[in-house]
């Protein structure tokens, strides 16, 4: 409570959100989004989303996979990563007994919406010491030109 008054949020909007936080931390509602873009916490792959002058940079976060067996795909401007991780521990072990299992197993699949300027063309992806990089390139049409001036 303490800490949601050091941050008074001065839109309309703002007072919703703050009203919706508190009220989701009263009933114990704590793995809810926070908002449209936000994923529960948890999801695999993690990712970050970025962007530089000539393309578009997707990083999972999802060691122990094999790389052949990570699809990646783009249709209509809607970046799909999918895979399956196999749990740590094999659950037909009989002499094993699990006392907390923290590492998530199964199959995922992330939707990552891309901007309209992006090339399907050119996607480059790799994955390497659990971080899969995909790299799309962005239009040439949009990217920032210099202009000399005379």
């Amino acid at each position: 409570m303490y800490a949601t008054l050091l941050n008074q949020p001065t839109s309309l909007f703002g007072q919703f959100e703050l009203l919706r936080r508190e009220l989701d931390q009263a009933f114990g509602v704590l793995d809810l989004p926070s908002s449209i873009r936000s994923v529960t916490p948890g999801t695999l792959p993690a990712v970050n989303v970025g962007r530089t002058p000539t393309s578009v940079e997707v990083y999972a976060f999802a060691p122990g996979l094999d790389a052949s067996k990570i699809d990646v795909s783009l249709e209509r401007g809607l970046l799909r990563i999918a895979g399956e991780r196999a749990p740590g521990i094999p659950e037909e072990d009989a002499n094993v007994h699990v006392y907390a299992r923290e590492r998530g197993a199964g199959s995922f699949s992330r939707a990552i919406s891309l901007p309209d300027d992006v090339n399907p063309d050119a996607v480059k992806a790799s994955y390497r010491d659990g971080v899969l990089q995909i790299s799309i390139a962005r239009l040439e049409s949009v990217q920032p030109k210099r202009i000399a001036v005379q």
